[in-house]
């Protein structure tokens, strides 16, 4: 009998491609029903994709909060209705071409840091049950709440003029629930040109870079291709505090049991999740470790002993 596969693929999703189509062809690849995902990308996006195979969809809770870094070429002139090049034109053009590097900058400034944003109108955000995109393409006027979101950098790393556009390449490091596309909508709402995406690269999500990522073929590319999955316990310990548990207290923990709290975990690998995120208000959750670093189980602490929030069964530890 062939072993279920359980851990995390890192995915390099190419361009037209919807998120879902790549969930929906590693689920064939790999022979699993059971493949998730950490966050999508829309389809003109490319770049990391952090899926979850098996009992690894049950890890994606703790990775879903993680911060991002895009390269975004944002083009100045004129807004569209989806605030990136898939949109229709609002408006006329302006000429963007003339603005200097220091009133750029200073634009910059602001949308950086801990700031509130309001939401692309075509963001999947819920409102009362229904998408906002389903609405805005429905005719309906769509008018989202400002949200806390926190942009550690923002950079311009070259410029193109193109007629009256000015073509800006960025670099963008921002919590989880940022939209790039609103960053260049604001950029050319400040300076009254309009503004929109026409390029985006996801390049990392939190401590996973691109550069270690798989391409995944599309359907007719082929099917012989290798989709090596990273290790629960591996993958655990770059985001959370560990706990090393030895062989009886593994057994405790595969039965649902909690164990006391005599030694204290590793420190966190990461920094406290942006308080903007749900995550942020519960307590930091520990990945408890067997002695051959595979993931037993995510412990919360309660007291003196170590509560499980989630146990891996047996056969799929990693």
């Amino acid at each position: 009998m062939t072993r279920s596969p359980h851990g995390i693929l890192l995915v390099d999703k190419a361009p037209e491609r919807t998120s879902h189509d790549v969930v929906a062809r590693v689920r064939w690849l790999l022979g699993t029903k059971k493949v998730g995902h950490a966050g999508t990308l829309d389809p003109m996006a490319t770049g990391l994709l952090v899926l979850g195979v098996g009992q690894g969809t049950r890890l994606l809770t703790y990775l879903v909060g993680l911060d991002k870094t895009y390269r975004a070429r944002i083009r100045l002139g004129r807004a569209t209705t989806t605030d990136d090049r898939e949109g229709e034109p609002l408006g006329d053009v302006v000429d963007a071409a003339a603005l200097t590097e220091a009133e750029i900058e200073q634009s910059l400034t602001a949308l950086r840091g801990d700031i509130a944003q309001v939401p692309s109108t075509v963001s999947a955000i819920k409102i009362d049950g229904r998408r906002a995109y389903a609405r805005a393409r429905a005719g309906e006027d769509v008018e989202l709440a400002a949200r806390p979101v926190r942009v550690s950098r923002f950079e311009v790393t070259g410029r193109s003029v193109d007629g009256p556009f000015l073509d800006l390449d960025s670099v963008i490091d921002c919590s989880s629930g940022t939209y790039v596309r609103a960053l260049a909508r604001d950029l050319g709402a400040a300076h009254g040109v309009g503004g929109h995406l026409t390029a985006l690269r996801r390049t990392a999500v939190g401590p996973f870079a691109v550069q270690d990522a798989r391409h995944v073929p599309a359907r007719g590319e082929g099917d012989d291709v290798e989709l090596p999955l990273h290790g629960l316990g591996t993958i655990a310990a770059r985001v959370l505090p560990t706990l090393a548990v030895d062989d009886e207290q593994a057994a405790g923990l595969g039965t649902g049991r909690r164990i006391r709290s005599d030694a204290a975990p590793t420190a966190a690998p990461l920094p406290e999740p942006f308080p903007g995120k749900d995550l942020a208000a519960q307590p930091r959750p520990v990945a408890a470790l067997d002695t051959a670093g595979h993931l037993i189980a995510i412990l919360a602490e309660e007291g003196s002993s170590w509560r499980p929030l989630m146990v891996v069964p047996l056969d799929a530890r990693c």
